[in-house]
Parts: structure tokens; sequence; C-alpha cells
């Protein structure tokens, strides 16, 4: 069985490589993109099981992305769990989130909406105790 396609949408590509470092590690096959430009392209590739969205961001932030994601067919059955820096969970409900994860986040907090999202891969919790 294919693991769970996890979309990191953050434009800052330290925060990027942190989250999909850990959810590979656990697992998870992670797919990346800069901006909602580069993520609707991702997701035209193949769909994710869940998309983890920053909402500030160049070419194309979190709520442009997330309105047009909205747009595609089946774009609405996709959770996606925004993760900003700006504390203001008001936005995430906005965008329709599943949740919201405040940066800096507890990466416990993380892989509990990841496998929520999910179902979780199959190595789920083996190296992350």
């Amino acid at each position: 069985m294919t693991a769970p396609l996890v979309l990191v949408v953050d434009d800052d590509p330290d925060i990027m490589e942190a989250i999909a470092d850990i959810l590979e590690t656990e697992g998870y096959r992670v797919a990346r993109a800069r901006h909602g430009g580069e993520a609707l392209a991702r997701v035209a590739e193949e769909r994710p099981a869940l998309i983890l969205l920053d909402l500030m961001m160049p070419v194309m932030d979190g709520p442009t992305f997330a309105a047009e994601l909205r747009r595609q067919e089946g774009g609405d059955r996709i959770p996606v769990v925004v993760i900003s820096a700006d504390g203001n969970a008001e936005r995430a409900e906005r965008v329709r989130a599943q949740a919201f994860l405040a940066k800096p986040f507890d990466i416990d907090a993380l892989l509990a909406q990841a496998a929520r999202a999910t179902g979780g891969p199959e190595s789920a919790g083996a190296s992350h105790p």
C-alpha cells in the first residue's frame, strides 16, 4: 500500500524541509510547494491526502490558494491544516481548514493532525514515541 501524500505549502524553505523530514521519518510521502501557485500544480499532479498550508506567502497566499482549491472538482474534500506564525485561528476558519497549528508548533500536534486527516502511514509512530 502506498503511504499517504502530504503537501507542505510554505515559503520558508527551512520550515518546509523540517516538516517534510518529520513526516517522511514517520512514513508519509511529502510534496513541497513554495506558494499557492506551485501547490495548485502539485495537486494537479497527484491529489494529496492532506495539505499543510501557510497563509502568508508571496505569489499566491494561502487564502487565495484555498479558494482556488475549493473551486476544483473534489478540492473541497482534501483536508487542509493551516500552519501559520500570525496566530490568528480565525483566518484558518475562513479557509475552511480542519485545524490550525501556530508556528512554532509541537511535533506531536503536527503528527496527530496528519494521522487524523490521512489515517496515518503504515509505519506511523514507529520512530516517534
